[in-house]
């Protein structure tokens, strides 16, 4: 097993900070300590407030391979985990008609060779360290979150026909959730836990002056302000920062260069993705422009 991650808290600012990642800095301390202590890493907030991104900066940053699991209603450890190679091992059956024995051709059958690795296998067995993204982990069901606990207290895996396998290199964990779910205390106390919201209009400028340099300082502000203020209504989704980001470039494309009404109006359906959304924000175009050209 090789050490923890040797690294500093500066460290992990200016990798952040390199990785064009804009954050604050209990999001550096949470992940700072997360690398010290070797402990996966909780991070919950809604969806597209940049928790994912977070996962892929990290191996950007540590230079490594991300392996993402994405979560979903009915996931299993056969999706997650393992399979076996079905068609190679009935090859070779087949291969072995002339007669050994059924003892040694199950040794053979079940042996590594025939494994398909999924992502937390592939993880768990990497030949150096990886960053492992277990994905909305809110939407898998109670029984596959119970079956992570394993990977997360003692990162090894169990294979019934091989037995244990501990990490060759222990990955470094983060699982994001939109909160759609509460999760068990017996995940959560394995995990540190981090809270990421939205970013507050400053912050957003400063993204959308990373990712959309073409965009001037006034329009960024607008976009940033706007979007802030649309956040505060009682949507059925907010908009997430790749939106944002989305929006910005198609009113340049268009060319706009400052918000006002009419601008807004015709592209809100590119940052609200709900026809609702769109026609309650539309009748609040005017209070959510106010100040902000």
């Amino acid at each position: 097993m090789m050490p923890a991650v040797e690294i500093t808290q500066e460290e992990v600012r200016e990798g952040l900070r390199r990785a064009r990642y804009v954050t604050v800095p209990r999001v550096e301390t949470a992940v700072f300590v997360a690398l010290v202590l070797e402990k996966p890493l909780l991070v919950e907030g809604p969806a597209g407030a940049g928790k994912t991104e977070l996962a892929k900066v990290l191996a950007a940053m540590l230079d490594t391979e991300l392996v993402r699991l994405q979560c979903y209603e009915g996931l299993d450890e056969t999706r997650a985990l393992y399979e076996w190679n079905y068609q190679k091992q009935l090859l070779r059956l087949q291969a072995d008609r002339a007669g050994a024995s059924w003892e040694a051709l199950s040794r053979d059958i079940f042996s590594r060779e025939y494994l398909l690795e999924r992502p937390l296998l592939h993880a768990i067995t990497a030949p150096r360290r990886v960053v492992l993204l277990i994905d909305e982990v809110d939407k898998s069901d109670e029984e596959f979150e119970a079956f992570l606990l394993e990977v997360l207290s003692d990162f090894q895996v169990s294979v019934p026909e091989l037995g244990t396998i501990p990490a060759r290199h222990r990955p470094v964990v983060l699982l994001t959730s939109n909160c759609a779910r509460e999760l068990s205390e017996a995940l959560k106390r394995r995990c540190l836990h981090l809270y990421v919201d939205f970013p507050g209009v400053e912050k957003e400028a400063e993204i959308l002056a990373l990712k959309v340099p073409e965009a001037d300082e006034r329009l960024r502000q607008q976009v940033a302000r706007f979007v802030g203020r649309l956040r505060k209504l009682d949507l059925k989704k907010s908009p997430s920062i790749a939106e944002t980001l989305d929006w910005c470039r198609a009113l340049l494309a268009l060319g706009v260069h400052g918000l006002d009404a009419a601008a807004v109006r015709q592209t809100l359906s590119l940052l609200l993705k709900h026809e609702e959304d769109v026609r309650k924000a539309e009748s609040k175009v005017p209070s959510l422009l106010a100040d902000g050209r």
